[in-house]
């Protein structure tokens, strides 16, 4: 059977689908426009009752919220692909306490900035400048403890790739992309060494020859 994600377009979405094919899973996509309010039809409610992205279907098994459904994957087919969840129960604490940074300290003040700069335009409203910098700083402080604890790994779990570093990818790409502040990665030795590293990766090059838009 194989898997559907919806709403290819948008970030979180990616963060599956770059995980299904570091795990070499076989899946589909379904456009959803957020601008068209497709989010909010009955049918896609009934799949994802807040209407957020992503969301997928896989047979009977409907899932959503991005970082549950990479665990769910990584987990499943754990003796496929790429190991992302860490090899002792050490290094899978690690890979948790990681991405719940990610969840919780990194995306908010970042997913706010991609609003503002990449969605708003399109919905004519203006930006508010003195959120930008206070996200922006907000960003940065978060930064530096990982430019910190990169100094020492080459991973944020330790020295092996896993989803403490695979859930970075879709947003850290519009900082460094269409947002154009690509310098708060370049200004940090470690991080940038650890964004070439990731970022090259052939899973995501993939998604990025997708050619999906933001």
């Amino acid at each position: 059977m194989v898997v559907k994600v919806y709403g290819p377009n948008y970030a979180s979405p990616k963060r599956v689908i770059v995980c299904l094919i570091e795990k070499g899973i076989e899946f589909e996509t379904v456009p959803v426009d957020l601008f068209k309010g497709e989010n909010k039809s009955p049918e896609y409610l009934e799949l994802q009752p807040f209407g957020e992205l992503p969301v997928i279907q896989d047979g009977d098994y409907i899932l959503f919220e991005s970082r549950a459904i990479i665990r769910y994957y990584a987990e499943k087919y754990k003796s496929q692909g790429t190991d992302l969840l860490g090899k002792t129960i050490e290094e899978k604490g690690l890979v948790d306490q990681w991405l719940e940074v990610e969840a919780h300290k990194y995306q908010p003040p970042l997913y706010d900035m991609v609003v503002q700069i990449l969605f708003f335009p399109k919905m004519g409203i203006p930006k508010d400048e003195n959120k930008m910098k206070e996200n922006e700083e907000k960003l940065s402080k978060v930064l530096d403890v990982y430019e910190e604890r990169l100094s020492k790994s080459k991973y944020l779990a330790g020295d092996f790739f896993s989803l403490a570093d695979l859930s970075y990818l879709p947003f850290t790409q519009y900082l460094v992309g269409p947002m154009e502040k690509g310098y708060m990665i370049r200004n940090r030795k470690h991080v940038s060494a650890w964004w070439d590293d990731i970022s090259s990766r052939p899973s995501w090059q993939k998604v990025l020859s997708f050619n999906f838009n933001p």
